[in-house]
Order: structure tokens, then C-alpha cells, then sequence
């Protein structure tokens, strides 16, 4: 596998010292195969490269890292945006049959039990804020971040009538967001591999003097340093399927929180729909069944 074009260690090493011998064995390890280190423990690492575990723990400590946990996540924020879909494919090569459902259900759980963990509070309490404040609300969110898209906006729909879902398929992004400006909100989203165009497009925004939430999964994501706001939510991915269980929990939990402070709006609102939808048979009665 080749090496990345910029240094990992360069990025990874806090603290910019030269390494020991046995750590400069694990950096070159981490270097020429940065695409399967992600997926590795302490333990596994320390096997694939010949060293002990405590080798390997000593390692992130003088990387500048509490330990190898709050390395492994700044590994894996850093190369996952770099990963090819055929390297995310690799990854799930040594997962049996058997063990798929339990191995995916598993990691969606576990970036959902991150999420929680590592929520910033005040950002989450401020892009409600941003919400609830805004003239228009664009969401922008491509390829595989368009469903978290969608989702938020169908739901936001029901709250307010300045909701715009930006998409790609029929025109130019720039178009749809063309007349951005102050006290607009634009939300985007991008996991890795991030969307150059939605990151260009929140830079649009922002110089628009728009007001520009992130969704995205980490603070090294380039996506939090467009924002003035920015909301994380862990996607580490069993395979070359992104994991979108998290995002999707932290956009509910939006759609919620900006919903509480609209309550009689919002009831009033899904009263009038209740009516159209039994009018027009848009669900199945229990009858029809």
C-alpha cells in the first residue's frame, strides 16, 4: 500500500519529537498501512508490528496523546477522508459471513455510544438557537449525506415554512443558495470523504453572511472550521458503507429540541395535516389493512 502523499506522523506527533526506535517502527507501520491501523486496538497493532502492547500505549503517550484510545480516534479522523472505496472495502474482507449483522449493528452502536460522550451541549443549545432565529434554513447535503438531508428537512418542514433542502440533481448548488444572506442559516453535512462542494458552498455562504452549522464527524473535519457551528457525530464504518445511525440519532435530536420550543405552533400545524392526510387516504386505516 502506498504511503500517504502527506506525512501521518507529521499530523499525529503533538508534541514534534524525534521517536525512539521501537516507536519509529510503529510510525512506519502506521505510515504504509494507515487504511488498516484504523480499524486496529492497541493489542492487534501491537501484534501486526512486532512490539508489545505497552509499546504501543508508551507510543500515543509520547505522541502527546492521554493514551491510545484519544490516538486511535485522532488516526482515524485524520486518514478515513483519504480511504478509497475500494480501502473501505478491504477493511471488511476479514469479517465472516455470520458475523456481518452483529459486526455492523455493533459499530453503528458504538459510534452512537461516541456521539453521546462527546457531545458539545452549548453547540448543540446554539445551532437550536440559529434555528429557531433564522430568516430562511438551507440544508445541504450530498452523495451519501443527501437521505440525512432529506430527513432533516421533511421534518423541519413541519415546523416552519423557510426550509429549502439544497440538492445536485437538478442544478448547480450555487443556484439553489444564490440569495443566502444574513439571518439565513445553512446546515451542512459531510462525512467522510467530505464533499468539496459542500464545503465550498458553506465558504459561500459564510462570506454571504449567512450564519453556517456543520454536521459532521469531528473537529478536525474541515467542515467544523467553515461553521460557525459545529456538531459532530462518530461514523467510524464497518466496510465501505458509511455509518449514518449516529448523525441520523443527532439530527433527531435536533428536529426535537427545535421542536419543544414550537410546541403549540407545531401542534396546531400537524392537527391540519392529520385532517388532510385521513381526507385524501394517505396512510392505511387499520381497516384497509
Amino acid at each position: 500500500m502506498e504511503a500517504m502523499p502527506d506525512s501521518l506522523m507529521a499530523q499525529l506527533n503533538l508534541t514534534g519529537k524525534k521517536l525512539s526506535k521501537s516507536h519509529q517502527k510503529i510510525a512506519d507501520y502506521l505510515e504504509k498501512h494507515y487504511e488498516k491501523a484504523v480499524s486496529l486496538t492497541a493489542l492487534s497493532l501491537s501484534e501486526a508490528v512486532g512490539v508489545s502492547e505497552s509499546t504501543v500505549v508508551r507510543f500515543a503517550m509520547a505522541l502527546g496523546y492521554e493514551g491510545y484510545p484519544e490516538m486511535h480516534r485522532a488516526l482515524q479522523e485524520t486518514v478515513r477522508h483519504r480511504l478509497t472505496a475500494n480501502q473501505r472495502f478491504d477493511m471488511a474482507a476479514d469479517i465472516m459471513e455470520d458475523d456481518v449483522m452483529m459486526t455492523v449493528l455493533k459499530t453503528d452502536m458504538g459510534n452512537i455510544r461516541a456521539t453521546i460522550g462527546e457531545m458539545d451541549q452549548a453547540a448543540f443549545k446554539r445551532a437550536v438557537s440559529l434555528l429557531l432565529s433564522a430568516r430562511r434554513i438551507y440544508i445541504l447535503g450530498l452523495r451519501s449525506a443527501a437521505p440525512l438531508a432529506q430527513f432533516l428537512g421533511y421534518y423541519l418542514n413541519f415546523i416552519f415554512d423557510n426550509v429549502r433542502v439544497v440538492a445536485a440533481s437538478s442544478s448547480d448548488v450555487y443556484e439553489d443558495i444564490a440569495r443566502v444572506g444574513e439571518k439565513d442559516v445553512l446546515i451542512g453535512i459531510s462525512f467522510p470523504r467530505y464533499s468539496t462542494r459542500t464545503l465550498e458552498a458553506m465558504r459561500f455562504a459564510k462570506k454571504s453572511r449567512a450564519e453556517v452549522i456543520a454536521l459532521t464527524d469531528g473537529d478536525r473535519s474541515p467542515l467544523c472550521r467553515a461553521a460557525d457551528v459545529c456538531l459532530t457525530a462518530r461514523t467510524n464504518m464497518a466496510s465501505f458503507v458509511d455509518s449514518l445511525a449516529a448523525p441520523l440519532s443527532l439530527i433527531n435530536a435536533l428536529i426535537v429540541a427545535v421542536g419543544l420550543h414550537k410546541k403549540e405552533e407545531l401542534r396546531t400545524h400537524l392537527n391540519q395535516l392529520e385532517g388532510i392526510w385521513t381526507e385524501h387516504r394517505v396512510y392505511l386505516h387499520e381497516q384497509q389493512g
